[in-house]
């Protein structure tokens, strides 16, 4: 026996050790795998959307107007010229203005829109519920173009039904500034609102219901429960609804077109996307209309960006 025992441990210390299990090429792997079945995707979104992006931008830097597209004269390079003669131009800092403002009131009526009819939707029976679901549905599935010219006609001044119904006369709504703005704002409601009320009534309805019965023992109303049960446990679908509505209502381009006729009188009515298609096509300023696109797709990446993290922050939390 104890000629045994230094055998045996001098037999494990001279044994050779076992190889690790490869883990890295495995986790390796999985980390790809992903990005793979992506691929498809990418290189059609790459196709579609980075070349156009890319002939954007480098049409921002040049000199292209119409003598360009005809040949008559030869693409010159500018650099920052459009930009530094765009944010020189006081009409593009009060189109930019306007469009901010604009689209920040429009995402606050939406907003307020569809919170209040989502909750109303937790408070009437199956078939007003089904009534209010299938109206709105239809507002949303119907095409901006076709949207806008209901619109204008309702508000016409004179055979539109809604004067005769105020008592407004020969009111055009179009002719002020305010006026057409706060149509425009209307229809934009209009067509955005349904979103924005059957994303927060499912997120209502997955509101746990002892949280609003004990909401309701301790005396809540139903405003102070909205506030401050309701609100907070919703606040990843507000946000994203928030941003969704913003990225959608600062792009606007159709109503405003077709219910101000190109931007109004004198246009007093423009918003970036229309400025942009004057400069680029009414005026043939190719790179002014492109520098102004240039400048939406960063604010609108911004925006974006925003989102994102909040989205991402809102996942990590418990």
């Amino acid at each position: 026996m104890t000629l045994t025992a230094p055998r045996t441990e001098e037999a494990a210390s001279t044994r050779p050790p076992r190889p690790a299990p490869r883990r890295t090429a495995r986790r390796t792997g999985s980390a790809w795998t992903p990005w793979l079945y992506l691929l498809p995707a990418l290189a059609v979104l790459g196709g579609l959307l980075v070349y156009p992006l890319y002939q954007l931008g480098l049409i921002s830097f040049l000199e292209y107007t119409q003598a360009q597209v005809s040949g008559g004269r030869p693409t010159s390079f500018r650099g920052l010229g459009n930009y530094t003669a765009l944010f020189s131009d006081p009409q593009f800092r009060q189109v930019l203005l306007a469009t901010v403002l604009f689209a920040a009131a429009c995402v606050v009526a939406t907003l307020a829109v569809g919170c209040a009819l989502a909750v109303l939707l937790t408070r009437v029976r199956a078939l007003p519920r089904l009534a209010l679901m299938l109206a709105a549905l239809g507002a949303w599935a119907t095409p901006a173009v076709t949207g806008s010219t209901v619109w204008v006609f309702l508000f016409d001044p004179d055979h539109g039904p809604v004067n005769r119904i105020l008592g407004l006369g020969d009111f055009s709504w179009t002719y002020g500034r305010h006026s057409a703005f706060a149509l425009v704002l209307m229809e934009v409601v209009w067509c955005s609102f349904p979103f924005v009320m059957v994303t927060v009534y499912a997120g209502i309805k997955a509101v746990p219901t002892e949280v609003l019965e004990a909401a309701a023992l301790d005396g809540a109303s139903q405003w102070r429960t909205w506030r401050s049960v309701t609100a907070p446990m919703l606040r990843p679908i507000l946000v994203v609804v928030t941003i969704q509505s913003v990225i959608w209502d600062f792009k606007i381009f159709t109503q405003i077109y077709v219910m101000t006729g190109g931007g109004g009188i004198a246009g007093q009515n423009l918003i970036l996307n229309v400025y942009a298609y004057q400069k680029a096509f009414a005026s043939s300023e190719y790179s002014l209309g492109a520098a102004i696109g240039v400048v939406m797709l960063l604010i609108l990446l911004a925006v974006t960006l925003v989102h994102l993290r909040l989205v991402r922050r809102q996942g990590e939390e418990p």
